[in-house]
């Protein structure tokens, strides 16, 4: 299977499993001149930066581990702009990742990580 199918189906699974749990899915796959973040959702009054990795094998390292210090910085600058082009100026904004391995072909090892980084 191929890399962009293999992301595009943990995003969908992520985009899912956030609903089930009470999420609303405001954005996914949001894009900027700083790049873009793969679902903003919001969770009661906060918005939700969600950064989701999926990989086959830990061969690389593990998906949290994809979340590079680079990334997390590209992520807040690309958080800044969702709030400033949305006029949630006045929001609180979190910044979660979900690292998502698949066990087989409709089954998958998902773990959701809250507030994995700050701004």
């Amino acid at each position: 299977m191929a890399q962009n199918s293999i992301a595009r189906r943990g995003e969908d699974a992520a985009a899912a499993y956030l609903e089930r749990i009470g999420f609303t899915i405001a954005d996914r796959n949001w894009r900027c001149s700083s790049g873009e973040v793969d679902i903003v959702a919001i969770h009661g009054s906060t918005l939700v930066i969600v950064e989701v990795k999926t990989r086959r094998t830990t061969t690389a390292g593990s998906p949290e581990e994809a979340v590079s210090p680079t990334k997390q910085r590209r992520l807040v600058r690309i958080a800044r702009q969702y709030v400033s082009r949305s006029g949630l100026d006045e929001c609180d904004v979190r910044f979660d990742v979900i690292a998502i391995r698949p066990i087989s072909e409709d089954r998958a090892i998902l773990r959701h990580h809250r507030s994995a980084f700050t701004a």
